[in-house]
């Protein structure tokens, strides 16, 4: 049954369901702010019935959430969040926290990298996320021996001692973590899988993230308008592998706000970068686990294959968005740099022993 008006408002999930929502994907209406503010609020006290939470849920992925929406939901969720900024302004990596499971993922050693250029980078991911619950960021550092388990002020500490920090879910955004379970039952992504790619835990001012079609693009650099919890400034987003923050090989489009500008978007060829090669070619039969070796063979020179030219991209894309250089080329040349010098291998073992 749902609890009283007092607390909430007016629209318990079932009503939702009923006169604005749930009459199918062509037919329902979009909820107003307050709206969606109170169904997330319910949703993070678990109050409603689990039935109908999947319903709404379910809905939701029909219709497809208007930045508004994903703007409440993200206001929402700020208000139970444990942020904790560093002293330097980082750029905020949102990948999908439900992971990757053919592709190996870059987003440490890259990020490693344009640290050692002079661009920090922060990670945040949880721990076998619904639905795909396969290999993040968190799995990768644990190969490498890194702790993960961090308060968020370790988080910010981490990222301002070693221009690296990971932010740990569980322990900045609880009440999101909590719906792990009912978001299992799912057994497909909600809004929820969005939302907390864009939690922001460090209160960057910068955001990377990936999309398969520019439109979605569109829609995230209009919900970080549209959120009032939000501090993020600029935003750069390329299509990536398996929805993940590891740029495609081959033509690639990205996708640049900063504010007070109109979104612009631009093609890259990776073959001129060095990742002449198909996504195939960057498949790995145990993520986590050779991801890391992967990690640690490129930072410190050992590995000179497409996994290094591709994490030399990655990190390019990350000094780039941060504003440490101008262009993608600059970028390249500042990272490659980072690892011949062994710079970067320094920040590799300044993180284990953290």
């Amino acid at each position: 049954m749902a609890k009283t008006t007092e607390k909430y408002g007016e629209w318990p999930l079932k009503r939702l369901m009923t006169d604005v929502v749930g009459s199918g994907h062509k037919s329902a209406d979009d909820m107003t702010r307050e709206q969606a503010e109170e169904a997330f609020r319910r949703i993070l006290d678990l109050e409603p019935d689990p039935t109908t939470l999947g319903a709404f849920w379910l809905a939701n992925r029909w219709k497809r959430n208007t930045p508004e929406e994903l703007a409440a939901y993200i206001d929402v969720m700020a208000e139970g969040t444990e942020p904790y900024a560093p002293d330097c302004d980082p750029v905020d990596c949102g990948a999908n926290y439900d992971g990757k499971g053919r592709t190996a993922i870059f987003g440490v050693a890259a990020g490693l990298i344009a640290a050692a250029a002079g661009t920090p980078v922060v990670a945040h991911s949880g721990d076998r996320v619904p639905t795909q619950k396969q290999d993040a960021y968190k799995h990768v550092l644990d190969e490498l021996g890194v702790r993960t388990d961090l308060a968020p002020e370790e988080s910010a500490a981490m990222t301002d001692e070693v221009g690296f920090g990971f932010y740990y879910q569980p322990n900045f955004a609880s009440e999101v973590d909590a719906l792990s379970e009912r978001r299992d039952e799912m057994g497909v992504r909600t809004f929820v899988n969005t939302i907390e790619t864009l939690a922001n835990p460090a209160n960057a001012s910068t955001h990377l993230g990936s999309f398969y079609h520019l439109p979605y693009a569109k829609r995230i650099i209009d919900t970080f308008q549209e959120a009032e919890t939000e501090a993020v400034d600029r935003v750069v987003m390329f299509q990536g592998m398996e929805g993940y923050d590891d740029v495609r090989p081959g033509s690639t489009k990205v996708a640049v706000w900063d504010e007070g500008e109109e979104m612009r978007d631009f093609d890259i060829e990776t073959p001129e970068y060095g990742m002449d090669f198909e996504e195939d070619d960057l498949a790995v039969d145990d993520v986590a686990a050779e991801s890391a070796t992967i990690t640690e063979e490129v930072l410190t020179g050992e590995r000179d294959d497409q996994f290094a030219d591709a994490v030399a991209v990655n990190a390019a894309l990350r000094i780039y968005a941060g504003e440490g250089a101008d262009n993608i080329e600059d970028g390249l040349e500042q990272a490659l740099t980072a690892i011949e010098s062994g710079a970067a291998a320094e920040r590799l073992e300044a993180l284990r022993a953290f």
